[in-house]
């Protein structure tokens, strides 16, 4: 086994256990995600989820890492999973107008898309986002490494997406339940 499947494997499987650990369990969130990273590395889960959506992001692996402890902190808010969407968004619609590897083939020779990240990182040390600073540090690091060839693959993945348009969505649909226009304001 290369050392990319190895990575892909281990870390749908920690996915796995993050997504565990979410679940208000109080003080057995750690050992649920324990036992749940397990089952799906020996159960199959983390094998098809590595088929499905190929090696997750270093940044997907970073936010899972952060669910874990049992004081967990949860950078993605709103406001920057809405962020991600829309890069993500410009990226694949890109993709679709200049061709499917023109903006991916950026991402090979990422001179210009490191300095839109430059000012990326200064927006976020302007609003004192000193979290995503460092997992954009470490994104940056591990890409740096050669462990990934294409920089695109370091900061998101399908599966992020999907986990940002989660967020999004939970929140549109609390804020309209909250003012009464889901479906429970028409019982009252």
């Amino acid at each position: 086994m290369n050392p990319q499947a190895a990575y892909g494997l281990l870390a749908h499987g920690l996915l796995c256990g993050a997504l565990i650990s979410l679940l208000p369990l109080g003080n057995l969130r750690p050992r649920a995600a324990l036992i749940a990273s397990s089952i799906a590395l020996l159960a199959g889960i983390a094998p098809v989820l590595h088929a499905w959506f190929g090696p997750p992001s270093i940044t997907l692996l970073l936010l899972a890492l952060l669910c874990l402890p049992k004081r967990a902190h949860y950078p993605l808010s709103r406001r920057s999973a809405a962020f991600i969407l829309t890069c993500a968004l410009g990226f694949y619609l890109a993709a679709n107008i200049w061709g499917k590897l023109f903006p991916y083939a950026l991402g090979f020779q990422p001179q210009a898309l490191l300095f839109a990240l430059a000012g990326l990182v200064v927006l976020l040390w302007w609003q004192r986002q000193t979290l995503w600073l460092a997992i954009l540090a470490i994104d940056l690091g591990v890409w740096l490494t050669g462990f990934f060839p294409n920089l695109w693959d370091v900061l998101f993945d399908p599966l992020l997406l999907v986990c940002c348009a989660f967020v999004v969505l939970r929140h549109a649909l609390h804020g309209r339940f909250k003012r009464g226009i889901g479906p429970s304001a028409r019982h009252r």
